[in-house]
Formats: structure tokens, sequence, C-alpha cells
């Protein structure tokens, strides 16, 4: 084949844990985790490329959101899978995030706000929309805060901080439609943020994304009984806004750095 028609090279997706029973990856920010008619002319995807990649089939046992980097878990088989369900179902996992969001945080706390059923435009259309809200918990910490020299409005200037966050349960979009409900809306989310610091991290940091990272999964093994705890780093955006922010000394991440 010549060099004009070859075709391009697919990247090999991180793997940040691997055993007999199951696989994870550092899912990267924009891919979506399987095919979905919902996104017909997408033609990369994370449950294929790892398939293709270790040359096995892969179970998801969960999801990220398209725009979130970070662990996401697979079973090697059916049976295991089946076995390992149970752990995000019963919530029988710690799972920690990191996000940048608007304002400055200056204390944790544990925010207890029922969510109702956020429906698909398309896929949710027949659903049921009178539905009561849901238990929703997420326990967040506030670890570094920045102010920089560019206005979104009243003032010189603009506040965000490094969060970390912990969700108790899993609705969807919970820990984006929390952060929006405290009034610090994570940043570059384009459904539940500010589209003016959205902006402003597109115009002076060249950020196009929404800055929300899938840090850690603990857990004990559905098979061995093991505890185990899989991590996974920033990518290069994460990592210029760190340096950019001066966050790289922050005990807290330094794992993830």
């Amino acid at each position: 084949m010549s060099e004009s028609t070859a075709l391009p090279e697919v990247e090999l997706l991180e793997i940040v844990y691997r055993d007999e029973y199951l696989i994870a990856v550092n899912k990267p920010a924009g891919m979506l985790v399987h095919r979905s008619w919902l996104d017909k002319n997408e033609t990369r995807f994370v449950m294929q490329t790892l398939r293709d990649q270790i040359g096995q089939h892969v179970f998801p046992l969960h999801r990220l959101d398209r725009p979130t980097s970070g662990v996401l878990l697979f079973a090697l088989s059916s049976e295991i899978a089946a076995k390992a369900m149970p752990m995000f179902a019963e919530h029988n996992i710690e799972k920690t995030y990191h996000a940048i969001v608007r304002g400055w945080i200056e204390q944790g706390d544990v925010l207890d706000y029922p969510l109702k059923v956020e429906l698909d435009k398309i896929a949710d259309k027949f659903a049921d929309q009178e539905k009561e809200a849901q238990p929703a918990v997420t326990a967040y910490q506030p670890l570094a805060k920045v102010e920089v020299p560019y206005s979104t409005g009243r003032f010189p200037t603009s506040r965000y901080c490094l969060m970390e966050m912990k969700p108790k349960t899993g609705r969807k979009h919970q820990l984006r439609r929390h952060m929006h409900h405290l009034s610090h809306p994570i940043v570059g989310d384009t459904t539940h943020g500010d589209g003016r610091h959205n902006r402003l991290f597109r115009e002076h940091y060249d950020t196009h994304r929404m800055l929300l990272h899938a840090s850690c999964l603990a857990f004990n093994h559905p098979i061995t009984g093991e505890p185990i705890r899989i991590q996974a780093g920033f990518d290069s955006v994460w990592q210029s806004l760190m340096s950019e922010f001066g966050w790289q000394e922050c005990d807290a991440i330094q794992d993830y750095t």
C-alpha cells in the first residue's frame, strides 16, 4: 500500500490494570465507550479498540460520559462480568473524580440532593418524565485554587478550584448536576456549565473539553476478594493546566501527575 493511501495508525489505549479476570484503561476524553445509534458518524470506540488491541472480547462494567476521561473497567468474560456488576449496582466500589470548577469552595462537604431522571431527547422520548427525584449523594473536597487575570463579567479576574469528588450514588450526570446546583459548574460542561467560563478556557488555555477525570476505582476483587485500587493519570491537557495554575505540588494529586 502506498504512503498516500495508507490507513492512519490507531492509537493504543493506555492499560492501567490487568489480571486474568479484569482489565482497565485510561479512557481518553471525547471517546465513546461503545457504539451508539445516537452517534452514527463516530468510528472509534473504547470497547472495540481495546478488543482489537488485546485480541479478545471485553465486557464493560460501567460507563463514562463521552467527554469524561479516566479509569474504565472491563471484565474479560461474560461470567466475570456477571459476578462483578453487583459491585456497581450496590455501590460497593469507591470512585474518585477530579474536576476544575468555577469559583472557590473553601471547605468540603457532602451534598445530598435528589435528582430527577435526566432524559435523552431521542432515546428516552417515551420515558416517564413524572418520576420522583432519586437519591443522589456526592462527597466533595477542594484541593487547590487559582485566580486568573481574565474577566468573564463584572470582575477583572476569574476564580477556579480543583475539586475532588466521590459519588456515593450513580445518577446520570450526577457530578455535573451537583456542581451546577452548588453554583460551581465544571469547566467545559456544555450542558450544565457556564458558557462564559468555557469560552475563557478555550480562548486563553486552548482547552476545548470538559475538565472531569475519573482518577481512581477502589474495590474488593470480585473473584479473589483482594483490595484493588486502579488509578489513571491526568492527560496532557490536565498536565498543562496544572503547570499553568501551579498545582503540581498539590499532595492529593501526586499519584495522578
